[in-house]
């Protein structure tokens, strides 16, 4: 075996962010991938220490910048448990939409990055940007901001709802549901996009649980776990929605995962805005919140975009003494040389792609 060492990044315009791939090399087939982290270091769990509780969404945000709400309705959750603050049923059904429809701008980033990174389709990147556009409009109705919302408060959100909320909503989703069918209509029936995806990348059903993953990348190797079933939280127990899985566990099945994700999320919205109950579901004002009891640990769980995110914290009475974050971008990278060899030098930004990372998120 003649083995030629490459390096990929830090700086590559597939990689998602800055990372460096150490990729052996048999010919043209990979024997190893060795993932090199720590270019992005956010510092986040170290930050908390120094800051007051309700001063660090803005930093844990950045942690997913594709899908900054989740991050921030997580560690929200995680002092409202310290605090024994429960949201009001307002603020519960307003919370699951608004994560549900990041969820769906997150897949739709998803979408338009592989299909553009596997060289096929930039048709696709500019219509899923274009879609993922509609979405974010209808976030920042919510929320006033495009990108970075820092919108959850304790008990609730900075600000209700707009009176139009659910118009726009009901309509996008009315939309979305038609275009998430047309994607898999057009992308599906083509036979290079199949070619890189059916059968490249595979992880097992065993491998998948031993590893750790989470997210599209679990379900897709046939688990059907999902946190939302698993452990429900505000409304979700109320609604009927499928946790897709699929039995392959390669590159296809984790687009697919995906696909079938963003239909479940539709119909959540939809039927989270019915049945929303008349009320407030602004947060509590400043002057009425309460020190956090010293030495009282919190510990949330939640499904993000990316898989399961799991929070730690031990509490001061002002800010963190300790947060810990189980990030779900830097398990599912830690699968990608299991995937990978075997492969040919060519499928690996395909493979990578599909585990759907977010370096930020991986560096905390």
């Amino acid at each position: 075996m003649n083995i030629t060492r490459i390096n990929v990044g830090p700086v590559h315009p597939s990689t998602h962010g800055v990372i460096r791939l150490v990729v052996d090399l048999d010919g043209d087939t990979i024997v190893n991938v060795e993932p090199h982290i720590g270019f992005l270091h956010r510092g986040v769990e170290k930050l908390a220490e120094t800051r007051m509780y309700m001063q660090i969404p803005p930093y844990t945000e950045k942690l997913d910048y594709v899908a900054p709400m989740s991050y921030d309705e997580a560690y929200v959750a995680t002092v409202e448990a310290a605090m024994g603050i429960e949201p009001s049923e307002p603020a519960k059904y307003a919370r699951t939409i608004l994560l549900e429809l990041q969820r769906i701008a997150s897949h739709l980033l998803f979408l338009g990055t592989l299909c553009n990174d596997i060289g096929q389709m930039f048709t696709v990147f500019m219509w899923a940007f274009k879609d993922r556009d509609m979405v974010l409009d209808l976030l920042q109705e919510a929320a006033g901001s495009r990108m970075f919302y820092v919108n959850m408060r304790l008990g609730g959100l900075n600000q209700d709802l707009p009176p139009s909320f659910a118009e726009h909503a009901l309509s996008l989703m009315d939309y979305m549901e038609k275009r998430v069918f047309e994607y898999e209509k057009y992308i599906e029936k083509n036979p290079i996009f199949n070619e890189r995806m059916k059968g490249v990348g595979v992880l097992s059903r065993d491998k998948a649980k031993e590893l750790g993953v989470t997210g599209p990348v679990l379900r897709a190797s046939g688990l059907n776990y999902d946190v939302r079933k698993a452990n429900p939280y505000y409304v979700y127990d109320k609604f009927h929605f499928n946790s897709k899985t699929l039995q392959d566990g390669d590159n296809y099945s984790r687009y697919k995962v995906r696909m079938l994700e963003m239909q479940e999320s539709i119909r959540i919205v939809k039927a989270a805005v019915r049945a929303m109950p008349e009320g407030s579901a602004k947060g509590m004002p400043v002057k009425l919140r309460s020190p956090v009891p010293p030495n009282r640990i919190s510990i949330v769980n939640r499904e993000l975009p990316r898989g399961e995110c799991l929070m730690y914290m031990v509490a001061d009475p002002q800010k963190p003494y300790r947060l810990s974050i189980r990030s779900p971008n830097f398990i599912n990278l830690a699968a990608i040389g299991s995937l990978a060899r075997g492969a040919r030098f060519a499928d690996l930004f395909a493979i990578l792609g599909s585990l759907d990372i977010i370096m930020g998120c991986v560096d905390r």
